[in-house]
């Protein structure tokens, strides 16, 4: 039975900034440093034969301090933009509040936290959604499909993406879904791939 580790990045500058980040690449905060490290406190006992982070370097940073914490190494790591945050457009670098106050609380909601409207110029969950998954199923299934263990650190949306398809989610359930900083989630998966257990470590 495979076992597959999920986490988003510890805090990063812009989260503690309360910004939309997006593909912006920020650096972690030093909270977010020890956030990581505590993650890989719980990644102890478990063995990895692959990593997985997106592009940008606050999910890199995090896995690496995860798996050095945890005791692994030589982990091959692969790094792949498909597991970038979600593009937010005109709102990257923006303050939350600042962007409410400008286009209003309910539209902003509306950019947030529905499945398939996009704020300008950016990505909605489902384009999130539409370069996770056919990566995962591509890069990633067959791997688990051969037993071996996966660990993939990436953000908030692009896990979203990816726990809607794993647990078979509708896009509303998705939505109220919180993912928080650097909190590693395990899948015990059966040999189809479909979820015999999940849980958060």
């Amino acid at each position: 039975m495979a076992q597959l580790v999920i986490f988003r990045h510890g805090q990063s500058v812009w989260n503690l900034e309360n910004k939309f980040t997006g593909w912006v690449d920020v650096a972690l905060t030093d909270k977010g440093i020890e956030e990581a490290k505590a993650a890989g406190q719980k990644l102890k006992g478990i063995h990895f034969d692959e990593g997985y982070a997106s592009d940008l370097k606050r999910a890199q940073e995090t896995l690496k301090l995860a798996l050095e914490v945890s005791g692994h190494k030589n982990v091959p790591i692969t790094h792949n933009k498909a597991l970038n945050e979600r593009m937010y457009g005109d709102l990257q670098g923006l303050n939350k509040a600042e962007t409410a106050a400008k286009f209003g609380e309910d539209q902003v909601k509306i950019w947030r936290r529905s499945y398939d409207i996009a704020p300008p110029n950016g990505e909605s969950l489902k384009d999130t959604a539409a370069r996770v998954i056919p990566y995962f199923e591509k890069e990633i299934e067959p791997k688990l499909k051969a037993g071996k263990n996966i660990v993939i650190a990436a953000h908030g949306n692009s896990l979203r993406a990816l726990i809607m398809h794993l647990e078979k989610m509708t896009p509303e359930q998705i939505l109220e879904f919180e993912i928080g900083t650097a909190q590693p989630r395990m899948y015990e998966l059966n040999n189809d791939l479909s979820v015999n257990k999940a849980y958060n470590l």
